[in-house]
């Protein structure tokens, strides 16, 4: 078997495995008895980004460079950078429901790759003179893992918003400041359980007669969120926290990177390209959000709908303005 025809096989295998994967997730996720499907997703994702990992080595020993010069070579490393970002949340959570988020993103990369791209796009060909450096390595790698990164990150911050249903709820976790939500939660669940308190409320007749003494019941806050449901948030929103705490230090050594070489190849640090623009406002919203976490003690719903708006910035970043217009980081890609 000669390299190319390891490559097709080994990218439409990744496609097959992730969406296996993601219904074996979604399974596990409505039967719940089923305790085993988790595991088994877990070892789809592993041989699904092993089969990555392999598919990308070969088609560095079949072009000779690093394989991050056209969008299928980049959108199968963001894929290999999601699922071994997967792993590692998954591994920190204990949670299956970290699969059920992040296996259709990785599944849509993967079939967008190997289903939908022309067969001339996904060839190797020679390098353009300014790709031809060290550098490309060192930059595009790291601005990848940052992108998959933050991508997990913004994914779980979603599912986050969608176990509250949205609603503004406080956490009292390890990534959290002062929150009373949960200790309120546990007074009210005990109150559940008792008789209602009654108090005595005395009415007039209005006519200066007998005064009529009737019991008003104080209802108790209604709990709006089962205490699993609760728990399952507050990891959600943790591990959310933890992965961007990753991601974005990886973005900033990124853009650091890429200035260094940008004035290598073109004699200036900063050109306001569109990738660029688009990867300063990439890093200003996550900077938001950690600034907003760390020093303003925000948790739970606000930080969440930041992140996900960061999701839809990281794509805007990564695929959009190559599909919009024209840059200096076009290169091998749809204009």
């Amino acid at each position: 078997m000669d390299l190319i025809t390891l490559q097709n096989f080994l990218d439409n295998s990744s496609f097959l495995l992730l969406f296996l994967t993601m219904l074996i997730y979604w399974a596990g996720a409505a039967f719940r008895s089923l305790t085993w499907l988790p595991t088994i997703g877990t070892t789809g994702v592993a041989i699904a980004n092993l089969f990555m990992a392999t598919l990308l080595g070969a088609r560095w020993l079949e072009a000779g460079y690093f394989p991050l010069s056209n969008l299928y070579e980049s959108l199968f490393f963001l894929a290999w950078g999601i699922t071994t970002i997967h792993l590692l949340a998954e591994q920190m959570s204990r949670s299956p429901l970290v699969g059920v988020v992040t296996t259709p993103v990785a599944m849509g990369i993967t079939a967008f790759a190997a289903l939908s791209l022309p067969p001339e796009m996904q060839t190797s060909a020679p390098l353009v003179p300014a790709l031809k450096s060290n550098w490309l390595m060192m930059h595009v790698s790291v601005m990848m893992l940052s992108y998959a990164t933050l991508m997990v990150g913004s994914v779980l911050a979603i599912a986050f918003l969608v176990v509250t249903r949205n609603q503004d709820i406080q956490l009292k976790g390890s990534s959290v400041g002062t929150g009373g939500y949960r200790d309120r939660l546990k007074r009210d669940l005990f109150k559940d359980n008792q008789e209602e308190p009654t108090v005595s409320v005395v009415q007039s007749n209005g006519g200066g007669g007998t005064a009529v003494l009737e019991s008003v019941a104080i209802k108790s806050e209604p709990v709006t969120l089962s205490p699993q449901l609760l728990s399952l948030a507050d990891t959600l929103d943790n591990i959310s926290y933890r992965i961007i705490g990753l991601g974005f230090p990886l973005l900033t050594i990124g853009i650091i990177a890429g200035a260094v070489w940008a004035n290598e190849a073109w004699g200036s640090y900063w050109s306001w390209d569109p990738k660029e623009t688009w990867a300063l406002i990439t890093w200003l919203v996550f900077a938001a959000y950690l600034h907003a976490r760390i020093t303003k003690g925000w948790q739970g719903r606000k930080p969440a709908i930041l992140a996900a708006s960061g999701f839809v910035v990281v794509w805007v970043c990564y695929l959009g303005v190559n599909i919009l217009g024209k840059g200096l980081h076009s290169y091998g890609w749809f204009f």
